[in-house]
């Protein structure tokens, strides 16, 4: 995360001179683990999956995302905090061990969502998941439509665009919604030609869509972020972090930005953070359905309130 906050214009500057802490990102994933970066800002959990009570994360992808939106970096002494350090979670388990989940899971996590946003103060919803296109498609309306009505009560929802590029058309059908913001994958040169590389295989919106898709792209190769199966040592901590790739990245990137700007303005409302986001991006050159609007740009964001 270190390498990451620099790409997109994170600055320690920028994180330690936001004044409000009062803001929740709502995490819907396999769960979230017991992390000492996380500290004690867990304000929910739910589990849809196996109905346990009590926080838990069976597969370690849902720690990593909390870890990549807004993880402290306690243990490694900040290098590897997230993008909005000091954010609330309220994390919804709608994924399994496998990372694998159904409709009905997903449709339970986003009303729990939507009926926690004001006893919690959830500003905004993190989807780093992809439903595949090819299963009940009214069903999967039903979803898209749950998250225009989470938009609709104001929150921030930001989605992945996918792993299923590079083909045209390739968008997860959770982020074609016109109102959520969709994150694609690019590293800007970072890593040169590596052929593995996240940017690689991120969903392609479609020159057939009414709206053009992804909205943003972020850095999604390699990231460094919290790992379930931490251990404590003498000297500290053991394995506190391990790497990941994927949209599933990219995405907790871009609403941890959304997190942090609304802590430093938080009369914003959805809508006015989705144009600073879009309207500060940085322009790579690259074609529309893989860029979007372009790089996330938080110093840009953060300078400049919308009128």
């Amino acid at each position: 995360m270190y390498r990451v906050r620099k790409q997109v214009g994170c600055s320690d500057f920028i994180q330690q001179n936001i004044l409000t802490e009062h803001v929740a990102v709502a995490i819907l994933d396999t769960g979230i683990g017991n992390h000492p970066d996380f500290g004690d800002r867990l304000l929910a959990f739910a589990d849809f999956v196996n109905g346990r009570q009590g926080s838990y994360d069976d597969s370690g992808h849902g720690t990593h995302v909390a870890g990549c939106v807004g993880g402290s970096g306690y243990a490694s002494g900040g290098r590897y905090q997230g993008i909005a350090p000091r954010c609330r979670f309220c994390v919804g388990k709608v994924l399994d061990r496998n990372g694998e989940g159904s409709i009905d899971n997903m449709r339970r996590g986003l009303l729990w969502v939507i009926e926690n946003r004001l006893r919690y103060r959830i500003r905004v919803l993190n989807v780093s998941l992809g439903l595949g296109a090819g299963g009940d498609r009214e069903r999967m309306h039903e979803l898209t439509e749950l998250l225009d009505e989470i938009w609709n009560q104001g929150i921030v929802v930001v989605c992945a665009a996918g792993n299923n590029g590079p083909r045209e058309g390739t968008i997860s059908p959770l982020g074609t919604s016109r109102r959520v913001i969709t994150v694609g994958c690019h590293e800007d040169g970072y890593f040169g030609d590596r052929s593995d590389l996240c940017e690689n295989y991120s969903g392609r919106g479609g020159r057939d869509m009414l709206w053009r898709k992804p909205d943003v792209v972020a850095p999604g190769t390699d990231i460094i972020s919290c790992n379930l199966h931490w251990q404590r040592s003498p000297g500290g901590y053991r394995n506190a972090y391990t790497r990941k790739s994927g949209t599933s990245m990219a995405t907790p990137i871009v609403s941890g930005a959304a997190a942090l700007y609304l802590q430093k303005y938080p009369y914003m409302n959805n809508e006015q953070v989705k144009r600073r986001m879009v309207y500060s991006a940085r322009d790579m050159g690259d074609d529309w359905n893989k860029q979007g609007w372009g790089m996330l740009n938080v110093e840009e964001m953060c300078s400049m309130v919308d009128k």
